[in-house]
């Protein structure tokens, strides 16, 4: 590799470092600081963390991959998830920062659940804490396996280097700055991915004569490449806008909600979100075709599909800037590890430790058993990850809709449905896992294959579907939540209505 591209890559984690230490200064003497930055972002930082930490290396490696590959109909994941990520905006960003303020100022998603229902038993904590931990121990592990290879398919180092440097850098400003470092690090990484997907595609447009020369030349190719709806079918469409509703059930997305300054600022937060998420998510695609026009013209060999964001940097740029962008690739992957990371650790920190372990636990200590959670969860993720070929990884590709499944009806209702009970939200969790679980593995049909396999449905619409009648079922059948519960409910919906939330929790 060049030398301007290690000194690009040099700066960048040295800022990823100094924002740590910056973060560590100013947020981390409590817990509520450690693990949900005082709930001071600004809407810019809010916006862009949430959309840096979702959009992890498949937003520069697999979309531009499958629209080399596919053509426009692989745009219909992200006309999903476009639809989606505002839906979440809309319902869930706004009551969920007041709810969480108003009902005992909760700080994880957890927490809130528990807090929500008045749930005694800590039942309702426990196991959305578990399905948390186990889930985003095996989210990161896939973070750092891809940072593993792209060092060393990139960059030229052993695999287990590539492991040990992503996994260092983030561990360092993760465990020192706690949230707010993961939040200023995911808006230095969000603008960094905002950069390059509009910089490598037009600059390829460039160089292969324009749009009318690109469509030509893909047309030649394939004319379906151009046909958003070529070789697809109504369960195909179906199934890959379903990825949208994994947004309601995303902890590490969901989270940012709860951490902006201000209800009146989500408005702005939602703007600024959505402008960049439809700008990467265009730029992730126009990688792809004009990619596979520019490779065609030119004679460029790829072997891999995937990779074409890197072959693009490779060859049309300066090694200074290939660095930069090379370095988008890896904010994606690192502002997505670090996010997954510190919900784990604020779950084990919040939600065991401080509830059954030391109960009155002095803040600081809090923070340190933050910090050493995170450490944890590395340690165990780079175990996962040290074989890239385990079959434990398998399970990742999954946990977007486990989690949707899981998640996404319990926080949908819980926020708009003054009757939905504490049983109505174990039931709908356990039954949204279970669903997903037994689509994916059991081999029910005659065949011996999966309902995922025999069916061609991604796996969350039925996971979304049944977990949402559970709930519905169970609470409606279920005796009515308390008056305090109910209260708190109408409260919140007062606040939503005068666009304020109330000076101190309830």
């Amino acid at each position: 590799m060049e030398t301007g591209t290690w000194i690009t890559l040099g700066l960048y984690f040295a800022l990823m470092l100094g924002i740590g230490l910056y973060a560590y200064r100013e947020s981390t003497s409590d817990v509520s600081g450690y693990m949900l930055g005082g709930r001071k972002l600004g809407p810019a930082v809010a916006s862009l963390s949430a959309g840096a930490s979702d959009m992890s290396g498949w937003m520069l490696l697999g979309l531009p991959g499958a629209m080399y590959l596919s053509g426009l109909a692989s745009a219909w994941i992200a006309i999903g998830l476009f639809i989606g990520a505002l839906a979440n905006y809309l319902i869930v960003a706004p009551r969920l920062r007041t709810y969480t303020v108003m009902a005992s100022d909760a700080i994880t998603i957890p927490d809130y659940f528990d807090k929500r229902f008045m749930d005694r038993s800590r039942l309702l904590r426990v196991i959305s804490s578990l399905v948390i931990v186990i889930f985003f121990t095996l989210y990161t592990s896939s973070g750092l396996v891809a940072g593993g290879k792209l060092f060393e398919s990139a960059f030229g180092l052993d695999y287990a280097w590539g492991l040990w440097i992503t996994a260092g850098v983030v561990l360092a400003y993760t465990m020192v700055g706690g949230f707010m470092a993961v939040s200023l690090t995911d808006f230095v990484q969000g603008c960094i991915m905002f950069v390059a997907l509009i910089l490598v595609p037009i600059v390829a447009l460039m160089n292969i004569g324009g749009v009318g020369e690109m469509a030509e030349t893909v047309r030649g190719i394939d004319p379906g490449l151009l046909n958003l709806f070529e070789g697809a079918t109504a369960i195909s469409i179906i199934s890959a806008m379903a990825w949208g509703l994994g947004y309601f059930g995303q902890p590490h997305i969901i989270v940012r909600f709860m951490a902006v300054r201000s209800l009146r600022d989500v408005p702005t937060m939602r703007n600024i979100g959505m402008s960049w998420m439809l700008v990467t998510l265009v730029g992730a695609l126009a990688t792809g075709l004009v990619g596979l026009a520019y490779a065609t013209r030119t004679g460029l060999e790829v072997t891999d599909p995937e990779t074409i964001f890197i072959l693009l940097s490779d060859v049309l740029f300066d090694p200074l800037i290939t660095g930069f962008l090379l370095a988008a690739i890896l904010a994606a992957i690192m502002s997505t590890i670090s996010s997954q990371l510190l919900v784990s650790s604020s779950s084990l920190t919040e939600d065991f430790y401080g509830i059954f372990l030391r109960r009155n636990a002095p803040q600081k200590e809090l923070v340190l058993i933050g910090r050493l959670a995170v450490l944890a969860v590395s340690l165990a993720a780079i175990f996962l990850a040290w074989d890239p070929t385990n079959n434990v990884l398998g399970l990742v590709s999954n946990a977007w809709a486990g989690f949707g499944a899981a998640f996404g009806p319990l926080v949908i209702l819980s926020l708009t449905w003054k009757r939905m009970t504490r049983n109505g939200a174990l039931a709908g969790m356990i039954v949204g896992a279970a669903t997903v679980l037994v689509w994916i593995y059991a081999p029910v049909l005659a065949d011996g294959r999966t309902l995922s396999q025999g069916s061609g449905v991604y796996e969350i619409v039925p996971g979304f579907i049944l977990s949402w009648l559970a709930i519905w079922l169970v609470s409606v059948a279920d005796k009515a939540p308390s008056g305090e519960v109910q209260a708190t409910f109408e409260a919140v919906r007062q606040a939503l209505q005068r666009k304020g939330e109330p000076e101190t929790p309830r």
